[in-house]
């Protein structure tokens, strides 16, 4: 079985990638580096923020606690490894099961008899 590796932006938009894996574990491994990468960028941004934080007088820092609320809405990525059913349709739901294929001639109504 195959595994792709889907996005959840904000903990809730599936974002479907082009990653696919042949094992479980290296979809593991993927979901693992995206949360470093994460967690590596927000490091990052509240670093600097805590030193632009310094330069600024205390009004400031209410601005700076905004903003931090604000990155940790936007980086509240997770990545996650569902099995891939090796079709072309993009994922847009992970809690809603596949739509059931619909008949390809409309079955007829009866008539009405005067």
């Amino acid at each position: 079985m195959k595994w792709i590796l889907v996005v959840l932006v904000g903990g809730v938009a599936p974002v479907q990638t082009d990653l696919v894996f042949e094992k479980l574990s290296d979809c593991l491994i993927a979901e693992e580096q995206l949360q470093q990468t994460y967690a590596n960028a927000y490091s990052a941004l509240s670093q600097r923020s805590m030193m632009d934080n310094d330069e600024f007088d205390r009004r400031r820092g209410r601005h700076h606690r905004r903003a931090r609320e604000e990155a940790v809405r936007k980086l509240a990525n997770a990545g996650t490894c569902i099995p891939h059913n090796g079709t072309d349709q993009p994922i847009t739901s992970l809690d809603q099961p596949a739509p059931a294929p619909q008949p390809l001639s409309p079955t007829p109504s009866p008539s009405p008899k005067p």
